[in-house]
């Protein structure tokens, strides 16, 4: 299984990308908000859904490095939300767990 923690600890973003991402938690709505973000019908679990906010965040990223005119701000805030919150509703692996 991939550390999904592990790819979000190595995430190099601007600092205030990432501050804005986290004022923004409180106000995240699991059933609203990936639905609007993956354009999904429901939920899947956050192992479901992790990967594809990845990838949907990193090609975002590559647009901002970019510099294309169709970067979206905040689209990109939306993505960092749902990877944060999705990432805390994985399961914490064991006490003493390698």
């Amino acid at each position: 299984m991939t550390d999904f923690r592990k790819i979000l600890a190595d995430l190099r973003r601007p600092a205030l990308l990432l501050r804005a991402a986290r004022c923004g938690l409180s106000d995240y709505q699991r059933d609203r908000d990936l639905r609007r973000i993956l354009r999904l019908d429901s939920a899947a679990g956050p192992e479901k859904t992790l990967p594809r906010l990845i990838r949907a965040e990193e090609e975002i990223e590559e647009i901002r490095q970019s510099g294309d005119a169709s970067y979206s701000l905040n689209r990109h805030i939306e993505l960092l939300i749902a990877l944060l919150c999705e990432a805390n509703l994985l399961p914490r692996a064991p006490q003493g767990a390698a």
